[in-house]
C-alpha cells in the first residue's frame, strides 16, 4: 500500500463517520494528542513506566504499542495534508527536496 491510496481509504473512512467535520485546527489538537501517546510508547519502552499497580508489559506488546501509535500520528498527519488536498508523497519530496538543500555539502 503506498501513502496516497491510504489517504484515500482514510479520508473516505472520514467522510463516513462525519469526522470530517473538523477544521484543520481542532485536527491538530487530535493529532497533539496522538503524539502524546506516542511519547507514552516510547517512553514505556525505552524507559519503563515504574508506575504502581500497574504490571509491566512484554516487549512484544509495548512494540504493538508504538507501531499503533506511529500509525495513528501518520493518519492525522494524512488527514490534515487531505484537508489542505496535499499529496503526501509530495511531503516525501518536500522533505527530501529540503534536507539535500540544507546540507548540500554533505554527500549521500
Amino acid at each position: 500500500m503506498d501513502l496516497s491510496t491510504h489517504q484515500a481509504w482514510l479520508v473516505a473512512f472520514y467522510h463516513r463517520r462525519h469526522w470530517d467535520q473538523y477544521s484543520p485546527l481542532i485536527r491538530l489538537n487530535f493529532l497533539t494528542e496522538e503524539v502524546g501517546e506516542l511519547s507514552r510508547a516510547i517512553r514505556a519502552l525505552e524507559l519503563g513506566r515504574d508506575h504502581p499497580g500497574e504490571q509491566v508489559p512484554a516487549k512484544r506488546a509495548l512494540t504493538a504499542n508504538l507501531e499503533e501509535e506511529l500509525a495513528d500520528v501518520l493518519d492525522q498527519v494524512l488527514i490534515l495534508s487531505g484537508q489542505f488536498e496535499i499529496n503526501p508523497e509530495q511531503l516525501l519530496q518536500t522533505s527530501e527536496t529540503k534536507l539535500k538543500q540544507r546540507f548540500s555539502f554533505e554527500k549521500d
